[in-house]
């Protein structure tokens, strides 16, 4: 081969700034790109060997050598490939892509934004001019009777190419760094980006630091000059990556304990993650991942996870939202996809319909492992729903098919703090025989259509949000033999209205919503009637209104004198109005103050609407039972103290 120079089929001027301002968007990406390039032509050197092109020695470790020199301020990458002959090296060296600078800027000039601009090309190796002032190449192609190449470019727009002397198959590309980028040549530095890039990649990654070694080696010489002592053994160095990574394998193969221990090691994370959800797909699309549901703290926590995106074991990027449906965010994990569309610079997704059915697929895995759960590990499955219930209610809310998958599996606290889903509640276990007959009595339910005109017949579920300021109707719940479901968290809310939309059969309820049916025996409709008028004229009286609604029945408790109940729609509109920042007086809720007439304070009322203490008691009365949906006012709360003091000082006349 005879020496030879030139210049690279491009217009350098045009094609440089591009590739360093637009091919990658960090510039440490190079290493991955120099590495990748490494295990792609150990690859195709694997593949000639199954095809019989070459025998290699077995007991030779086809790996990538990454070696560094601060004080050299060089970086090089070797790897024992395929390597390349001199007509390769013009092929696809010089040849930036196949094509001139020209084509390349016309063929996307159009192109909508800047990700887009490096299209389907091989550019890799081109990464390195971002920090490098000058690369060199030394390279021997696997060919019998193949000649050494050496070729350097400084800057990446001349290139001299001539014979090298290069023994052994392979190429070794080394990086001379540019002034603003000596940081690359620092061990630590360098470590760190291979952890971050390289840390699943497919062959074994050697990292060197050889002004380290060049230490060692010194020290070592001259302990030896003066000490007859042989040299110790040097250790056996290891790769600073890990070539079958755990989501390679088949799940049938993978312990509990190697779920944990990979999850830490990954995430830096102490605690164990909730559980494991195992992706192995080859069809239609291959994808193989690790997805982890982590124990968090929500109130110090941030909730986003980590779901870290490779494709065939390369790395691409952190968190690519499209991929993961918005409610799985807190998942941490890995996803390796080989037929991810991506980029030149592996950077950014290109087909919309192609990562909406991943993202499919993986709501409908969360979906079959958490439904699996809870069939089948039911005890495991109530210990990690107070982790990931919020986000599976969001998810329900959010994504039909979901939702779908999930309708038997949603479960909820009820009052003796045991879990149980929908229908559990609707059909306890206990009444299954006579289930129908149950929940007409106490749920009424119908199908037939709702009217203003007509009762609500709809299935009613009861439920609390607060169980300490609604224990009054919670305690009323239980002697009853009642049960209502908690739903105690912020999202609950807006879940609710979002189970009533895709089940109009149902009614949710706040327990102290109404005290009719099982909680009371109803009085005869006429001295009902005339009791709340008489007491309604008490309490208008002693309260200062001139309107209020007041019901008097009997309660199944004498204890309890008073309940006030809140119409469950206007109280929802309320709460709407003021998450909103609207004044929540334009709709005011509807109120009921309910008195049981088997109560002493309730008839002392009815037989002494003038009575020395009867404004004591009817204001009293009014604020316990206002106290039970939410704190009273500051002037409420004083006025509240001052009468209870009253009250006290009465008792010891």
């Amino acid at each position: 081969m005879q020496s030879e120079h030139g210049n690279l089929s491009i217009n350098s001027e045009n094609i440089f700034p591009i590739i360093k301002k637009w091919l990658y968007s960090d510039h440490d990406i190079f290493v991955r790109e120099m590495v990748s390039n490494g295990c792609d032509a150990i690859t195709k050197l694997k593949k000639l060997e199954i095809m019989g092109q070459i025998e290699l020695d077995p007991e030779e470790e086809l790996c990538v050598h990454v070696e560094v020199s601060p004080e050299g301020r060089f970086m090089r990458f070797t790897d024992n490939g395929l390597g390349m002959t001199a007509d390769e090296v013009k092929e696809y060296i010089n040849q930036i892509a196949f094509s001139g600078a020209a084509d390349f800027l016309e063929k996307y000039k159009d192109k909508a934004n800047e990700d887009q601009i490096i299209g389907h090309f091989g550019l890799g190796f081109y990464s390195a001019f971002m920090v490098a002032e000058k690369v060199t190449i030394d390279t021997l192609s696997w060919e019998e009777g193949a000649e050494a190449v050496h070729w350097e470019s400084e800057g990446g727009t001349n290139f001299s190419m001539e014979p090298g002397d290069k023994a052994e198959r392979g190429t070794a590309v080394t990086l001379y760094l540019a002034d603003d980028s000596t940081e690359f040549s620092n061990e630590y530095r360098c470590r760190g980006v291979l952890e971050k890039y390289c840390a699943f990649m497919p062959y074994p990654i050697y990292f060197t630091n050889l002004d380290t070694v060049k230490e060692e080696e010194e020290k070592a010489e001259e302990n030896a000059e003066a000490s007859s002592e042989e040299k110790p053994e040097k250790e056996a160095p290891k790769p600073v990556n890990e070539p079958d990574p755990l989501w390679l394998k088949n799940p049938s193969e993978c312990t509990e304990d190697e779920y944990k221990e990979f999850y830490k090691k990954l995430f830096r994370d102490y605690r164990d993650p909730l559980f494991t959800i195992h992706l192995n797909m080859d069809y239609p699309f291959r994808l193989k991942g690790l997805l982890f549901f982590p124990k968090i703290n929500m109130e110090t926590e941030p909730i986003e996870g980590t779901i870290k995106l490779y494709s065939n074991q390369v790395f691409i990027a952190d968190n690519i939202k499209e991929v993961i449906p918005e409610f799985l965010l807190l998942l941490k994990g890995v996803i390796d996809c080989a037929d991810l569309p991506l980029n030149v610079s592996r950077s950014a997704l290109q087909n919309d319909g192609f990562v909406k059915k991943i993202s499919d697929y993986i709501t409908k895995k969360v979906a079959d492992k958490l439904t699996g759960l809870f069939n089948v590990e039911r005890e495991s499955y109530e210990k990690y729903w107070e982790d990931i219930h919020p986000f599976i209610k969001y998810g329900v809310m959010r994504d039909d098919k979901f939702a779908d998958k999930m309708k038997k599996a949603v479960i909820y606290k009820n009052l003796e703090g045991k879990y149980i889903s929908l229908d559990e509640y609707l059909t306890p276990p206990e009444k299954e025989e006579k289930a129908e007959e149950d929940v007409q009595e106490v749920l009424p339910d119908t199908e037939e259509a709702e009217t203003s005109e007509e009762k609500d017949k709809r299935t009613v579920i009861y439920y609390v949000t607060d169980e300490v300021r609604q224990a009054t109707y919670v305690d009323m719940f239980k002697e009853a033999g009642l049960d209502a479901l908690m739903f105690t968290h912020a999202i609950d809310e807006p879940f609710i209205t979002r189970l009533e939309q895709r089940y109009p059969d149902y009614k949710f309820c706040r327990i102290d919503s109404d005290v009719d049916g099982a909680l009371t025996e109803e009085l005869a409709r006429e001295d009902a009637e005339k009791k709340a008028e008489a007491l309604k004229d008490v309490f208008k009286k002693a309260l200062g209104k001139e309107e209020m609604d007041l019901k008097v029945t009997r309660f199944k408790d004498a204890e309890i004198a008073s309940v006030m109940t809140f119409s469950e729609e206007s109280r929802r509109m309320n709460d709407m109005l003021k998450m909103y920042g609207m004044d929540p007086a334009q709709f005011p809720t509807t109120e009921t103050l309910i008195l049981n007439s088997e109560n002493e304070l309730v008839q002392y009322l009815e037989k002494n609407p003038e009575g020395e203490y009867a404004d004591l008691i009817a204001e009293q009365l009014y604020d316990l039972a206002m106290m039970s949906h939410k704190p009273l006012d500051a002037a409420g709360m004083s006025a509240f103290a001052a009468r209870s003091l009253k009250i006290m000082k009465a008792l010891i006349k």
